[in-house]
């Protein structure tokens, strides 16, 4: 099993980082996009020096993380430089191929979710590409005040105005919007597909209400003990999560057996547990 979640996290980086530097080659570099990290500073000397995307990114990143190295040990894995390795290469193999738009907004949206795909699937498997990962780990190692999380904002910021400095601020504007696009796929790609519904029910029949979703709906239901902030009264609250498509069933069963009943819902990107999907080693899991 070690093996094989091994193998599958080492196809997800070789896949990740291949899915990324398309995202660069056929709309971000071409459309002077420098959407933050590495690979934005890549892009710049690019079209400032004529310097190679994947290569530069590669000479930035070796001392990055022979720094992270020194300075953090174990905690760079050896992912993240294979990661690092193979997005540099992956970039400079596919700089060659076709462009198909030059539309700006078109290259913005498109390049921030394919970048954002790629390099969420990289993540997935517990890894990186480096560059910006690695410069904030560093800074958060010098600043402990400054997260890492805070770091890579930081840096990107500072990226993307190189880039209005170096072009024109309006690329710099559609590089945010970019990098906002790929953040937003890398959440979606990790948190996953699954999407559900998580219901909190609050009900003075409790037993009740939580005794039909078990017979009539076949879910698992969780009580919890609570107490009323203003009455001071013990309640019962009931968790259940369940597919979207289930949401006016569970409704329906709720209200017709307490119309009193106060019911929360809210979206959950991912569940993991009987019903939805299942954990095989590791932190990994696959849909049942």
């Amino acid at each position: 099993m070690n093996r094989k979640t091994l193998i599958l996290d080492y196809i997800q980086i070789i896949l990740g980082s291949f899915i990324g530097a398309l995202g660069l080659s056929m709309f971000l570099v071409p459309n002077k996009l420098a959407a933050g990290g590495v690979s934005g500073i890549a892009v710049v000397l690019h079209h400032l020096f004529k310097m190679p995307v994947g290569w530069t990114m590669l000479a930035l990143n070796v001392p990055l993380f022979l720094t992270a190295v020194a300075l953090l040990g174990k905690n760079v894995g050896i992912k993240t430089l294979i990661g690092g390795l193979l997005f540099s290469v992956f970039t400079e193999i596919t700089a060659g191929f076709p462009v198909p738009t030059q539309d700006l907004i078109l290259s913005t949206v498109y390049g921030g979710i394919v970048l954002g795909v790629g390099l969420g699937t990289v993540f997935r498997a517990r890894a990186s590409t480096g560059g910006t990962d690695l410069a904030s780990m560093i800074l958060h190692h010098f600043v402990p005040s400054i997260s890492v999380g805070q770091g890579i904002l930081i840096i990107d910021f500072f990226v993307i105005i190189l880039s209005g400095l170096a072009f024109n601020w309006e690329l710099a504007m559609y590089a945010w919007i970019s990098l906002f696009i790929s953040s937003k796929v890398i959440d979606l790609i990790q948190e996953g597909f699954n999407f559900a519904k998580a219901v909190y029910i609050v009900s003075d029949k409790a037993e009740e209400v939580s005794d039909k979703i078990l017979t009539e709906m076949d879910r698992g239901v969780t009580l919890f003990s609570a107490k009323g902030g203003y009455s001071r009264q013990d309640k019962n609250v009931l968790l259940c999560v369940i597919t979207r498509f289930e949401v006016s069933k569970l409704k329906s069963v709720v209200h017709e057996t307490d119309p009193r009943a106060f019911v929360i819902i809210h979206d959950v990107h991912e569940v993991l547990g009987e019903g939805f999907s299942y954990y095989i080693h590791d932190n990994k899991f696959l849909k049942e």
